[in-house]
């Protein structure tokens, strides 16, 4: 987190966290709701000022019981999740991933694909969804770790059996396992998070 934001912590340690306010969708976009009304599904504003953007960006975070939230200054401020923690995108300088806030994986445990074709991670960072443009390139280059075919290829053939192969992907040393298809519903419980934190 920012220097400031850690200050604002110190001096003010207990200002009560907010709800309803902030919202990523599955682009990786973070949205203002000014009526307070993300947590009943409002659409919100997109926030497209790049200061902001950035400032939200370096000050998010997860607390214990896998609610993601922007620490903006001294408060909370909880937020719903249209998708996942985060967005996945390849990195321009290889085909590693990155996350929606710059932010590198340095691993990948699992893949997961919904019933809408698309494709989840649980990283060392947290859950993320591939970003839709860049889901053809991943699963072309997630390879099987037995063979070392491509899984876009064996995902074409409907009688392969792959629950649970082994997966390299990109320059990640340790292959990930393959999870199969899952109900987009049941993505919070399976990656550990709450897509849509409410007060208590």
């Amino acid at each position: 987190m920012d220097p400031i934001v850690k200050q604002a912590l110190a001096r003010w340690p207990n200002v009560p966290a907010v709800y309803g306010w902030l919202s990523l969708d599955e682009r990786g976009r973070w949205h203002i709701h000014e009526q307070g009304d993300a947590c009943d599904g409002g659409p919100g504003e997109s926030i497209t000022s790049p200061q902001i953007v950035g400032f939200i960006n370096r000050n998010y975070a997860c607390d214990e019981q896998g609610r993601w939230f922007f620490q903006n200054g001294p408060q909370r401020a909880y937020v719903r999740l249209d998708a996942a923690p985060y967005i996945l995108r390849v990195a321009d300088t290889d085909a590693n991933l990155i996350t929606h806030t710059g932010e590198a994986v340095s691993r990948i445990d699992g893949w997961w694909l919904d019933e809408d074709g698309r494709v989840y991670a649980q990283t060392d960072l947290g859950g993320g969804l591939v970003d839709s443009h860049d889901v053809e390139r991943v699963l072309s280059d997630i390879k099987l770790a037995a063979d070392g075919g491509a899984l876009l290829d064996v995902l074409a053939d409907s009688s392969a059996h792959l629950a649970n192969a082994q997966l390299h992907y990109a320059h990640y040393r340790e292959p990930a396992l393959w999870h199969g298809e899952v109900a987009r519903a049941t993505l919070p419980d399976v990656l550990g998070f709450v897509a849509n934190p409410r007060p208590t």
